[in-house]
Formats: C-alpha cells, structure tokens, sequence
C-alpha cells in the first residue's frame, strides 16, 4: 500500500520546502501555510520516494525531504505512471492528478547542485477536491 512519506512546505516563494508533521488539503488552494498554493492547477506537488533514491545513488550529498521542492514524497506508487484525471484519497482529503511533470526553470538549484531534477520527468501535480486533514504515514489510495 503506498503511503505519505514527507509533507513539505515552504512559507515563501524561492528558499527550500521544509518537512513538516501534517497538513491540511484545502479544496481550490492546496496545502494551507504553502507559498505555491492557490487556485490552479498545481495546488500540490507528489515525488517518489524511489525516483529520489535513484538519484541519491549518482551523488556523494544526502538529499532531504523538500529537495525537489515537492509537498508529498510518496512511498509505495510509482506516481508519474498515473494518468491524469486519477483521483488519490491521501488521508482525509481526495485529489485529483493534473499534470504530470514539469519545466524546470532556468536556475532550478537542484539540478545545479546535484547534476539532474527528477521532478520534470517524475513529479505529479493534483488539485484539491475535498479538503482534509493529511499526515506522514497517511495511506493513498487510487480511487476507481
């Protein structure tokens, strides 16, 4: 079963995302207290816990939660295999994907750093449908 591995936030635009115990998923905002939320179509940011892995495995730097500037590092489902229009129950809120990557911007500090981002090719985006309450251990389930 695939489960909430990290929740990171960052409380303003451009420094790190930081790990944080819980959260909870607004319905058209994202995670409330997150500089990236808002109403569109990227309210939150998932990352597999085995995408970051492999690319641990290339570099002599640990990398933390948040390093991609993801808000949930998942662990147990392949994310970036999901089809838009999937909808996740993560803890109490439901989700649904709308994007699958995205365009590293030009100064993006990971790459730099680390050589590669695996959150262009890797990284999902979904928006809030129903709001809840969302921790670390949380299970998510792909809803028929």
């Amino acid at each position: 079963m695939a489960r909430v591995a990290a929740i990171c936030i960052s409380e303003v635009r451009g420094i790190q995302k930081h790990e944080i115990p819980e959260a909870f998923f607004k319905v058209e905002h994202g995670i409330v207290g997150d500089a990236h939320a808002g109403s569109w179509h990227r309210q939150i940011s998932l990352l597999g816990v085995e995408s970051v892995a492999e690319l641990q495995k290339k570099i002599d730097f640990e990398l933390k939660n948040g390093a991609f500037a993801e808000n949930v590092l998942v662990e147990g489902m392949r994310v970036y295999t999901l089809p838009v229009g999937t909808r996740l129950k993560i803890g109490e809120a439901l989700c649904e994907v709308t994007q699958i990557g995205k365009e590293c911007h030009a100064d993006c500090a990971i790459r730099k750093a680390a050589g590669d981002c695996v959150m262009p090719r890797e990284g999902i985006f979904v928006k809030v449908l129903e709001s809840g309450a969302v921790k670390k251990g949380d299970s998510i389930e792909i809803l028929e």
